[in-house]
């Protein structure tokens, strides 16, 4: 079988890197913190001291990092992947960045003789967890063809966007989406409370009708617990908006929706909620209107 590399065990890549370990594929990893990759090593993945390393073991890399910036470096910089990449090789970038940043990789990949695909996914870590995660692909049809029964392992619904960079751009519509709606979820929780309603029975009620969706059925659950451990985390949130931001002004695109959902998770991190999930929106209601 195909050798698989596999950068990033946060959140979700631990579980992602898993499904892909538990389908018999060989996995090497590389990570910033060993530890994170405890499970992963001790199931009998092989550990490499760095990317270019782990890229001159493997035939298939996926990385799923932090902000844009880390992904440069991983790829580009010093002991990078493309340092230790060879020719025939394909590399997926499943971290949620720029999509000017995927076309570059895309073209200097592709210099190198590296199929580059960007492949951002949805779903947080209960999707992950699962093997349900949403995946939007850009790049080379072939190369998503070739690697699509590695996308199954831990994927549901798998879209192939088109060339490079399109990935990325579905991606920044689906977090468009999330920031207003985790606004509405947060209100329609926080009103439900103060109305003395049944909480759970509210939710029976709405959560399959037109106000439906997965962070209401998901995440509401979590904040009527008081459960604010990250499925993702509120620090990629903001780094998530503030590219999309960026990509709507470039386009000429205003989305108030949009700003004013960063602004909020932006007082939450400057109190500490950071490292918190993103449904930690909540606390803000609760702090508005007491202890819910």
């Amino acid at each position: 079988m195909q050798k698989v590399g596999f950068i990033g065990t946060g959140v979700m890549g631990k579980h992602m890197a898993s499904h892909i370990q538990k389908a018999g594929y060989p996995l090497f990893i590389y990570t910033r913190t060993r530890s994170k990759a405890n499970d992963l090593l001790e199931a009998g993945a092989m550990w490499c001291e760095t990317p270019a390393e782990l890229a001159s073991k493997t035939n298939i890399v996926f990385t799923i990092i932090g902000e844009p910036k880390d992904v440069e470096q991983v790829y580009m910089g010093k002991d990078g992947l493309f340092e230790g990449g060879h020719p025939g090789q394909v590399m997926i970038d499943m971290t949620t960045s720029k999509p000017s940043l995927a076309k570059t990789l895309y073209q200097k990949g592709k210099e190198k003789g590296i199929a580059v695909l960007d492949a951002p996914v949805s779903g947080g870590d209960i999707g992950a967890k699962l093997g349900k995660l949403s995946i939007m692909v850009g790049g080379d049809q072939k190369i998503y063809d070739e690697v699509k029964p590695l996308f199954d392992t831990f994927g549901e619904n798998i879209v192939y966007q088109g060339e490079a960079g399109t990935g990325q751009h579905t991606k920044m519509s689906n977090q468009i989406a999330i920031a207003s709606n985790m606004i509405g979820v947060c209100e329609a929780v926080a009103y439900t409370k103060t109305a003395g309603l049944d909480p759970e029975k509210v939710l029976e009620s709405i959560a399959l009708g037109a106000a439906g969706s997965w962070s209401l059925s998901n995440l509401a659950p979590r904040m009527m617990k008081k459960d604010y451990a990250p499925g993702f985390f509120i620090k990629h949130f903001i780094k998530d908006m503030r590219i999309a931001l960026e990509e709507a002004e470039r386009m000429n695109l205003d989305l108030p929706g949009l700003s004013m959902a960063k602004e909020m998770y932006e007082e939450l991190a400057e109190q500490g909620e950071e490292e918190s999930g993103t449904q930690a929106l909540f606390k803000r209601y609760n702090s508005k209107a007491g202890s819910l």
